[in-house]
């Protein structure tokens, strides 16, 4: 085969190398079949067998991963979405035709549903369907894909991603997908590189046998030639040694080529992305999500529970300041017995800091172990999904209320400053008008939000751009205001990652940043390179 070079989106930085391993999603039908009443049970021993996969899987990580995974296990125990499968075994039909039958029609209801919200859970019931027809048909649709390999398909199930080992290099190739997408944030922190929107892959029958991905500039070359390959393998020499030199900088205080200090901070979806980690490679943490303590079917935790925890990673940070994110449910992040089901636009309802409102009783048991958690550390806790001033005012009252009732039960604890995401286009116009104690913007958010197009829609992945002059002027708006009011403004967003942004970015009067750790390198060195 000649050699071919396509074009897509870069979707997580990087170069790799590698064969090509190519996903199938094509499940042959059941070579044995029984009677209903055993066709019945195979199909219900598969579905817990999915679901106990999951489970397996779920161990294995945390933070986002284990909402994503969280979130089908859910789907799998829901009676409803198998009820027509049943009906169908009980009818006479195989239990894979019946099970392929009802979820195929489940999955188009969901892509034509007018909701992104919905739309984007399709991909979770492909991903489900095929892992409960591979159980019922003795096989293994989830790719046994060696780490060093070149992924390629349309597209990626998160399931899929979380089963390889990227530790080992490889990269992924997809003809679809999305740079906003779920698993591309899982790229990105898991250092894979990945490129999306390649189109329709030019062959039929047998596909390449090499790729070479370059996850910067968003191209994949198939089956290179001699000569191609060697300039490419030169250029992942020289971006491995100057990863080294960036490596041996992260100790180092991040400077600006012009000598201006700038804070890099860590982002940390769930303590053990703390475990291996030096504190020195970071001034502090900017974002610490509390999503994970509310995960899967262990009920809503403790105050007890969420003391331990926060102690932990401010014990961890010794003495540095961290920034601790109140619960940000709602939206993509459905959390049950908390978030409303079946909500309309869920990513312009009831989400982050309006439904910590609305359920009181969960915001203060929150508020009372974060006010205990406080005197071991230099805490800040900040408020998601912030749009209008009132929503700090009784937020703060909230907060001033637990803390006296602390107090005076002789409990310890202390009162953190109080803060806000800016991640609606209001807040970032309006940003003087909060009196917060400091600002920490939401780049995913507000990108989202001031350019009206989701992060996981692969149509509209252009327009979701963080660099875009409208993004960055809400940005130094905000910056502005910190300024005049003399409080710390943050970017903790994936932009903050994104080193083609970082001149932009300090150009805007930022002087902190927050990244997941495995950026943190990378990102000192393109401050090291930057003048603004």
């Amino acid at each position: 085969m000649d050699e071919i070079l396509l074009t897509g989106h870069p979707a997580s930085p990087g170069l790799a190398i590698g064969p090509v391993a190519v996903l199938t999603h094509a499940v042959a039908s059941r070579a044995v079949r029984g009677d209903p009443a055993q066709e019945a049970a195979a199909l219900k021993a598969a579905i817990e067998g999915a679901a106990a996969e999951l489970a397996e899987l779920i161990a294995t990580v945390h933070g986002e991963a284990a909402e994503i995974l969280e979130f089908q296990i859910a789907m799998l125990g829901d009676d409803a979405l198998a009820e027509g499968a049943y009906e169908a075994v009980a009818a006479g039909a195989a239990a894979d035709d019946a099970w392929r039958a009802a979820l195929d029609a489940e999955i188009a209801g969901y892509r034509a549903a007018e909701e992104e919200y919905f739309r984007a859970r399709a991909a979770d019931l492909v991903d489900i369907r095929d892992r409960v027809l591979a159980g019922l048909n003795g096989a293994n649709t989830i790719a046994k894909i060696s780490g060093d390999s070149v992924v390629m398909g349309d597209d990626i199930s998160p399931s899929t991603f979380l089963a390889v080992d990227w530790t080992r290099g490889g990269a992924i190739a997809l003809a679809a997908g999305s740079p906003s997408s779920h698993v591309a944030m899982l790229a990105r922190a898991r250092g894979a590189p990945m490129v999306v929107g390649l189109g329709p892959l030019p062959w039929n029958g047998q596909p390449p046998s090499l790729a070479l991905v370059d996850g910067d500039a968003g191209t994949v070359i198939f089956d290179p030639r001699p000569e191609t390959r060697r300039l490419f393998e030169h250029r992942m020499a020289a971006a491995n040694a100057a990863q080294i030199a960036a490596n041996a900088g992260r100790l180092k205080p991040a400077l600006t080529a012009d000598g201006r200090r700038i804070a890099v901070l860590l982002n940390v979806a769930a303590p053990e992305d703390l475990a291996s980690l030096d504190p020195a490679i970071c001034d502090g943490i900017g974002l610490v999500r509390t999503e994970f303590l509310f995960e899967g079917s262990r009920g809503l935790p403790g105050e007890d529970a969420q003391y331990a925890v926060y102690r932990r990673i401010l014990d961890w940070a010794a003495g540095r300041p961290v920034t601790i994110r109140t619960l940000d449910a709602g939206g993509d992040k459905p959390i049950a017995g908390l978030t409303i089901d079946g909500e309309r636009n869920p990513f312009l309802g009831l989400r982050g800091i309006r439904l910590s409102l609305a359920r009181p009783e969960v915001f203060r048991l929150q508020l009372r172990a974060l006010c205990r958690a406080a005197i071991h550390g230099t805490l800040k806790v900040m408020l998601p999904m912030i749009a209008v001033p009132s929503e700090l005012d009784r937020a703060n009252a909230m907060l001033d209320g637990e803390f006296a009732a602390l107090r005076a039960a002789g409990i310890g604890c202390a009162r953190p400053p109080l803060g806000i995401m800016v991640e609606v286009p209001a807040a970032a116009l309006c940003a003087e008008d909060f009196g917060a104690a400091f600002y920490s913007i939401g780049s995913n958010d507000l990108t989202q939000y001031t350019m009206a197009a989701a992060r996981d829609i692969g149509a509209v992945a252009d327009l979701n751009d963080a660099g875009h002059p409208a993004v960055l002027a809400l940005i130094a708006r905000t910056v502005e205001a910190g300024r005049k009011r003399g409080v710390e403004v943050s970017l903790c967003g994936d932009a903050a990652a994104d080193t083609r942004l970082t001149n932009a970015l300090l150009a805007t009067g930022l002087t902190t940043l927050s990244v997941s750790p495995i950026a943190v390198a990378r990102l000192k060195a393109a401050i090291a390179g930057a003048t603004a």
